[in-house]
This record gives structure tokens, C-alpha cells and sequence, in this order.
């Protein structure tokens, strides 16, 4: 079975170093990419059906963005990689995702850029621990501004 790289996909500039990096490890290495979309979770009950269609609404663009970065991912790795749609707090999503994969060996996030620090995954990451699932997973931190040259040369 060929080892997963987890992409946690959100909106920052930084991520597509991470989709990158992950997609040219897991041609180099044989793997496959793993695409995780996060979505916020709903609280309100008095509000439950304006919540629905809302999470409806974000599932649909949810779903939309993975496939157009799959086929992204799926010519840089060689392989159509696996989308994830899951609903909640980033790190309970991610350890939830973790723990239900074996295949998931690599947790790839890439650290912003700038005086805003290195986003709050990775920060969580660095103070938390590695500890996903019930077991340790390598988390590889790529820097946000690399080229795909630079990319190219490390993977």
C-alpha cells in the first residue's frame, strides 16, 4: 500500500508550497497525496436549518476546490490523489483523519511567510506534539516561499 503526504487545504498563501512539496514526494516516493478540507462546524440549534444549507453551500465549494487542486496534485505526483471533507476544529478534523488512515504516514503544512508567523497549524503543531490519531506522525514543515525549482531540488 502506498504511503499518504496529508494536505491540510485552506485558504493561505503558503499552501500551495505544501501541495507542491507533497505532490513531487509522492511521485518520488511512490505515495499519494491525501487533500483534507476543513469546514466549520454549527452550533446554533434554533438556527438548524439556515445550518444545513450553509454547510451544504460549503461542502459543494469544498468539493469544487478539491477537484480543481486534484488535478493539480495529480499531475505533479502521478497519481489521483484523495480527497477528505471533514467538518469541525482543524486539529480535531486532522487527528480524527489520521486516526481512521493507517496509510497516512506524513503530515505535510507549510509555515507562512512574514511577520504573521507560521500560521496556526503549524504553531499548534510545534507546541502540541506530533501525536495525530493515537500515534506520532512525521510532520514535515515546508517554508512557504520556496519556488518549484527550489521545490523540485528537495523532494
Amino acid at each position: 500500500m502506498p504511503r499518504k503526504f496529508l494536505v491540510v487545504v485552506d485558504d493561505s498563501p503558503e499552501f500551495e508550497a505544501a501541495l507542491r512539496y507533497a505532490s513531487r514526494r509522492a511521485r518520488s516516493t511512490g505515495g499519494r497525496v491525501a487533500l483534507l478540507r476543513i469546514i466549520p462546524g454549527g452550533s446554533d440549534e434554533h438556527w438548524a436549518g439556515v445550518r444545513e444549507e450553509i454547510q451544504r453551500q460549503q461542502r459543494a465549494e469544498a468539493e469544487l476546490l478539491l477537484n480543481r487542486l486534484g488535478e493539480e496534485a495529480r499531475e505533479r505526483s502521478g497519481a489521483q490523489p484523495i480527497f477528505l471533507i471533514e467538518e469541525g476544529e482543524p486539529q480535531a478534523a486532522i487527528r480524527k483523519v489520521c486516526g481512521e488512515d493507517p496509510e497516512i504516514k506524513i503530515l505535510v503544512l507549510a509555515a507562512g511567510t512574514g511577520s504573521r508567523g507560521p500560521g496556526p497549524l503549524v504553531s499548534a503543531v510545534l507546541k502540541q506534539g506530533a501525536a495525530f490519531g493515537g500515534r506520532k506522525l512525521p510532520v514535515t514543515i515546508v517554508p512557504g516561499e520556496l519556488t518549484d525549482a527550489e521545490i523540485e531540488d528537495l523532494a
